[in-house]
């Protein structure tokens, strides 16, 4: 539990911090990032809603953008409540939370939480490997950003009390930064090879990060489509040599 990170992106409200961290100690999780917070995070009414949270609250760590608050993750969760063409395979918190617990436990894992007003946005959702909707009433779907943090957080409590299955701690996933390096080393190679739309490149990438975020992939695999993209790159340069040269 002590490797699950709770991630928040640009949260808007003092009060709303404050809870996730009363949340958090509730069901036993204490590292917390936030991605540009709002002013006042750590204001009276924050420490307030934490209560005897508060050293979650003042031990958060910032960072500037989402891609530096996952880059020692090999596992990230997105959470949204919008369904679209590039949102597919959807997991329960239940389900999520059984993914998580099945990693080594020398992996670091993040669940991340949107803005309360307009969640995540579709370039940082292309950061997480998984996605995680809460089945809620049609009439009224969207949840208040702690109680939905708390419920993913009773999920993971709940099977991490009931005996989470052992993990293999030879398969260490490889960290985010890694993953993201990768793909775009990809997406320079093949719209290079013209094998992606420049006028919409991340169309077909993002079939591929799902793809390959499925899969979940090693350190080992990464190193691999590095080489892969690498090997095509001298193959387009001298194909384009080749060309000039006629």
């Amino acid at each position: 539990m002590e490797q699950i990170s709770i991630v928040l992106v640009e949260p808007q409200g003092p009060i709303n911090v404050g809870s996730v961290c009363r949340a958090m100690m509730n069901f036993g999780f204490s590292e917390l990032r936030l991605v540009t917070p709002c002013d006042g995070f750590r204001s009276l009414d924050a420490r307030r809603m934490a209560l005897k949270a508060e050293a979650i609250l003042h031990q958060a760590t910032i960072f500037p953008s989402l891609n530096a608050a996952l880059a020692d993750c090999h596992l990230a969760f997105g959470t949204t409540r919008r369904f679209g063409k590039y949102r597919e395979d959807f997991l329960s918190p239940e389900d999520a939370a059984e993914q998580a617990l099945a990693q080594p436990t020398n992996a670091q894992t993040a669940f991340v939480f949107g803005r309360e007003d307009r969640g995540l946005h579709n370039s940082e959702l292309d950061l997480c490997h998984a996605f995680i909707t809460i089945p809620t009433d049609d009439d009224y779907p969207s949840m208040n950003l702690s109680h939905a943090v708390a419920l993913v957080l009773y999920e993971l409590h709940k099977k991490f009390s009931q005996n989470a299955p052992t993990a293999n701690e030879n398969q260490l996933p490889a960290q985010a930064s890694d993953i993201e390096n990768m793909f775009q080393h990809m997406r320079r190679t093949l719209l290079e090879a013209e094998y992606l739309d420049p006028q919409n490149p991340d169309h077909i990438l993002r079939s591929f990060r799902r793809l390959f975020g499925r899969s979940g992939l090693s350190e080992r695999e990464v190193r691999i489509l590095q080489g892969l993209w690498s090997r095509i790159d001298w193959i387009e340069g001298q194909r384009k040599k080749l060309s000039e040269g006629k």
